[in-house]
């Protein structure tokens, strides 16, 4: 298990002083800081609000599951990073060219990516024709904390499966049938 952690370590190492590096085009930049605003929480609120609107009744209930799983993700992702405590790679090594102040001094698990797909999931199984829109919206704030330097790697994906893990069990607790 040591060794296992040693490993995605230097590989998180890796990758991000590679990013930290790399002089991106002006396009990405724009993507990734486009992306990683969103992630604060205004792109999920705006979704919500498009459910309730125009949603319906499962509108509603994608929201209400949405809501309560985004709530059980921030509260077990500031459990998780004051007990890891984990630096983040910003404070290891400056970013090329992206300044950004993290929100907090912790980098694992990464909470926008557990936010976001804490929001994600509820409202793509209630309505699967809006999987791909929201999976791209969701995969580009989780990939603009690793390119801006925020997070590792690993902090991104265990926010993924924490996020997806615990929108899915909102889905089903809130009367979700596949």
């Amino acid at each position: 298990m040591v060794l296992m952690i040693r490993l995605i370590h230097a590989g998180d190492h890796k990758l991000m002083r590679r990013l930290n590096q790399w002089n991106a085009p002006g396009w990405f930049r724009i993507w990734m800081l486009v992306a990683t605003r969103a992630g604060d929480g205004w792109l999920w609120i705006a979704v919500g609000i498009l459910l309730a609107w125009l949603g319906g009744q499962e509108g509603l209930l994608a929201d209400a599951s949405g809501l309560g799983a985004v709530i059980v993700g921030l509260i077990l992702f500031l459990i998780v990073k004051n007990l890891t405590g984990r630096e983040r790679p910003c404070a290891t090594e400056e970013h090329y060219w992206a300044k950004l102040l993290p929100p907090d001094r912790f980098s694992f698990p990464s909470g926008h990516t557990i936010t976001a797909f804490c929001a994600i999931t509820p409202a793509s199984l209630y309505f699967p024709a809006l999987f791909p829109p929201l999976l791209f919206c969701a995969l580009s704030v989780a990939v603009s904390r690793v390119v801006l330097g925020l997070h590792y790697l690993s902090d991104v994906i265990a926010g993924v499966l924490i996020g997806a893990g615990i929108g899915y069990a909102a889905f089903v607790l809130g009367g979700g049938v596949l």
